[in-house]
């Protein structure tokens, strides 16, 4: 079992206020739930994040660039380190573990996983058409339908046209949310708001 690894830096110690070194985890959406807050009741999303383990460590002499690759459980992702967000690459080992301790109540973090798929759907819901109108003047059959697709001058559909289709099951990244709680010994973590996809959802998490 490799040693944990702190990730946490404050951003004085980077020399540069909107430089900090990059914490990051992968969790699973466990529940919408509330916290109390200065007498005030919180809305947050609990996510499960148990130690990640570090399973590749990417540099730029082998493959041109600098990574860190954690898995839990059967699902892998790869964190590239970044100007804005760069990550001190020397600090990890295979086998290390990334916990939700590098993470303090009250910073801000970005959250990507896939949203929740909605199956095959058409223009109203899918785009937020109005419909053809009333129900007055022929229309009473088809007031959700998309109207006309084709073009005069063309005499096609012309490509990318917003119709009707798979609808959800993509790939969501919401920013700026704030972190509400940190509970260590139970491995999870608390945000604030709402995430995408549904319970269970593997997420990606970094500041």
């Amino acid at each position: 079992m490799g040693e944990r690894v702190a990730l946490h830096k404050t951003p004085e110690a980077s020399g540069n206020f909107f430089i900090r070194n990059m914490s990051f985890i992968l969790g699973k959406k466990s529940s919408m739930t509330q916290l109390w807050k200065d007498g005030k009741v919180v809305p947050v999303t609990a996510v499960s994040a148990t130690p990640n383990k570090v399973t590749l460590v990417r540099n730029k002499e082998r493959d041109g660039y600098e990574a860190v690759q954690v898995a839990l459980g059967r699902n892998r992702c790869e964190f590239k380190h970044m100007a804005a967000h760069p990550v001190e690459i020397s600090k990890f080992n295979l086998g290390d573990e990334v916990t939700v301790a590098d993470f303090k109540e009250g910073e801000k973090v970005r959250v990507s996983g896939l949203n929740k798929g909605r199956g095959f759907q058409g223009v109203v819901k899918r785009h937020g058409f109005a419909g053809v109108g009333g129900a007055t003047h022929g229309q009473k059959n088809r007031q959700r339908h998309p109207g006309s697709i084709g073009s005069t001058a063309f005499q096609r559909v012309v490509k990318g046209r917003r119709m009707a289709g798979h609808m959800g099951m993509e790939r969501v990244t919401v920013k700026n949310l704030v972190v509400a709680g940190v509970d260590a010994e139970k491995n999870i973590i608390y945000l604030r708001g709402a995430l995408p996809g549904m319970k269970g959802t593997i997420l990606e998490i970094r500041n």
